[in-house]
């Protein structure tokens, strides 16, 4: 097993063959896709990511795989399903398909097409996930008993519904205004793209526990190591770009000198 706390400068696929099986509680990583940015000029083996992040993930864990397309001569790429249908293959459940609504959305005005306010958050589980930490922060409307119908054996029923919480879990699209969040602003804003800190929170406060280990198999800016520490969760990294890791490394730094 790899030091943890670290992130180490190297590619993600070498890393990972260093990870044993099954030792990762979650993984919450945003892949470069489409040629977007430049990253330093490198590129990924996706097919290999994905084989080695099913053997070293643990049975129920999770992976919260953050993607988007690129539009190219009039069409979208596609790349975020057919990378969902691969990790579908590699033996992962489709656990959820969730939005990250962006705040601040891109704009092209040569565009023949409405504003692109998304991002796809894919979340693979190995088997049946067996951690969730529902974030309950909308309120409910309506405290008072009601009457509702559910439908058994095709017949109407109708039963008297109580609320007992004043705030109910959030639903499936996370809002978020882009690059925010992040404790170090210029550190982060080094990096050609970075997810909002709060999104990286969020996911890890829902997938993983307290002392659970955390992979970041394309680390960046290290938001996701930072998310990590405040949650008081164990995180690995693998970066390439030892540039980016330098980022990373201040920005965690400057983090825990604030805890």
């Amino acid at each position: 097993m790899l030091e943890l706390n670290k992130i180490y400068c190297q590619d993600n696929v070498e890393g990972m063959k260093m990870l044993g099986d099954n030792t990762i509680d979650m993984v919450c990583t945003s892949p470069p896709y489409d040629n977007l940015r430049k990253y330093n000029g490198y590129s990924f083996d996706f097919e290999n990511v994905v084989k080695e992040l099913y053997r070293v993930t643990k049975q129920g864990g999770v992976v919260v795989w953050v993607v988007g397309d690129a539009t190219i001569k009039g069409s979208e790429t596609g790349t975020s399903f057919r990378q969902a249908l691969y990790f579908m293959e590699c033996g992962f459940n489709l656990h959820d398909t969730m939005i990250y609504h962006k705040e601040i959305p891109t704009w092209n005005k040569t565009s023949m097409r409405y504003r692109q306010h998304f991002e796809y958050m894919f979340v693979f589980s190995k088997g049946k996930c067996k951690t969730f930490n529902p974030i309950r922060d909308v309120k409910v409307k309506n405290m008072q008993p009601r009457t509702c119908k559910s439908n058994r054996n095709g017949q109407a029923h109708y039963e008297m519904y109580v609320p007992k919480n004043e705030f109910t879990a959030r639903g499936n699209i996370w809002y978020y205004p882009v690059g925010s969040n992040c404790a170090s602003n210029k550190i982060a804003f080094k990096h050609p793209a970075i997810f909002p800190e709060q999104l990286a929170i969020d996911h890890i406060r829902s997938w993983s526990n307290e002392g659970d280990i955390v992979l970041d198999c394309f680390m960046g800016s290290g938001t996701t190591a930072i998310a990590a520490l405040q949650l008081n969760r164990k995180y690995i990294g693998f970066e390439i770009s030892q540039e980016y890791v330098d980022i990373a490394n201040k920005r965690i730094a400057s983090e825990t000198s604030q805890l």
